[in-house]
């Protein structure tokens, strides 16, 4: 579509839908979109119901590209935001059990510098303090900004990358800066690119249409992308129907020649702790994986002791032991989001003095993980013991309402409990 063509489509009203309307295999012709959408107002939800045995419900409304009227439906690919995180996980788990990583080993040896809090320079720093963010990394240096070009070293020298109140394994403390380092850790200990070795380790496997940044994801999955929309404007993946030229953090140069790149040094653009790029149905599968403790669909990734391993916990809270939620968190900021975690892997209804985790509301104990970024909302979570799960991601969320029930926004509990 034309430029002229695609702003005559923004003038269009944006149809009015339910909460859900019951997603097909053919999406139904759409009523394009009435205008830009409205700050804090979902414009597109998908939520994914599973067991163990496979899809149980989809349900999915609004637009994945509002400017053009296209459906949006649990085929098309999302930046999932910090859910990135528990499949990085999976990626790692697979190395240590090949002998190739050592969750508990000094992380610097690998990179080649060294990664040390300044006030405690004698503590190493453990893919395991990394990966369960007690790490007493911060993210008060920044972590996505390093270009193609730069190195992400250059970051951890910067004072502020280092809560110096807490030794390292003593605090939790949500940092994204700990994945890049993740990512540059798996590249230096395999020699290959973050992305592509997400895709042999995780994706691939699983048959999985997703990509961490977009060069390792096939045209046809680019063109389906769900905008996200900050501010009634498109932010991100607003690509037109189009793959987009880069799809990572460019060089610093305004370059994107990826055959540049250098194991360890900028691991962060191809998105390790956000830039999962993956539908409701694949990502259910990801869910499916955690209920067959490391299998899916006769496909073994994982043994089951490294899925015990993952979800933990790693760190509980006490009351005093953690910031129990992310300090730059626009939407939720009340305490007691996070109060149980494991190797990015979060467990929801502790029932801890002074947690507010459970959007579901009936105290049963799931594990997963949340994202929140570019006004995208999103959750996996599984019940293991009753065996089912849940995926679900709303886009345009500037400034949800507060849950009634949880530390979570009122838009995620409805998706949770399916509302």
């Amino acid at each position: 579509m034309n430029t002229l063509l695609r702003c005559l489509a923004c003038l269009v009203l944006l149809a009015s839908a339910p909460a859900f309307a019951e997603d097909s295999s053919t999406p139904a012709a759409s009523t394009p979109a009435a205008s830009t959408p409205a700050a804090s107002t979902p414009v597109a939800r998908v939520r994914v119901a599973f067991d163990r045995n496979g899809v149980t419900e989809v349900r999915a409304t609004g637009l994945a590209d509002p400017a053009i009227g296209r459906a949006v439906t649990a085929d098309d690919p999302v930046r999932i935001a910090s859910i990135s995180k528990l499949v990085l996980s999976i990626g790692v788990m697979r190395l240590v059990e090949q002998g190739v990583l050592d969750l508990d080993a000094d992380v610097s040896k690998t990179l080649g510098y060294a990664v040390r809090n300044p006030a405690f320079p004698d503590t190493p720093i453990t893919l395991r303090l990394l990966l369960s963010h007690t790490s007493s990394l911060t993210d008060g240096a920044g972590y996505w900004q390093v270009p193609f070009d730069g190195h992400f070293k250059d970051v951890l020298d910067d004072p502020k990358a280092w809560d110096t109140a807490h030794a390292p394994g003593t605090y939790w403390r949500y940092a994204n800066a700990g994945f890049p380092l993740i990512a540059g850790v798996m590249e230096r200990a395999t020699g290959e690119r973050f992305d592509l070795l997400m895709q042999r380790l995780v994706l691939a496997p699983l048959r999985l249409h997703a990509c961490y940044g977009w060069p390792s994801c096939d045209a046809a999955t680019a063109a389906r992308a769900v905008v996200l929309y900050v501010d009634g404007k498109p932010s991100v993946d607003d690509h037109q129907g189009k793959p987009p030229a880069c799809g990572i953090t460019k060089a610093s140069d305004g370059s994107c020649d990826l055959s540049q790149w250098r194991a360890g040094t900028s691991s962060n653009v191809f998105g390790p702790q956000g830039g999962l790029r993956i539908s409701g149905n694949d990502l259910a599968r990801i869910g499916r994986l955690l209920l067959g403790d490391g299998e899916v669909d006769g496909v073994r990734l994982l043994t089951p002791a490294s899925v015990a391993m993952m979800v933990g916990p790693e760190w509980s809270f006490d009351g005093s032991n953690g910031l129990t939620l992310e300090e730059d968190d626009p939407i939720r900021t009340r305490g007691g989001f996070t109060c149980r975690y494991g190797l990015a892997v979060h467990t929801l209804a502790t029932g801890l003095p002074g947690c507010g985790d459970d959007p579901f509301g009936d105290g049963v104990p799931r594990i997963g993980h949340s994202g929140n970024a570019y006004g995208l909302l999103a959750g996996l979570w599984v019940d293991r013991k009753a065996g089912t799960g849940v995926v679900y991601f709303a886009t345009g969320n500037d400034k949800p309402a507060p849950g009634v029930r949880s530390s979570f926004s009122a838009v995620e509990e409805k998706l949770a409990r399916g509302d």
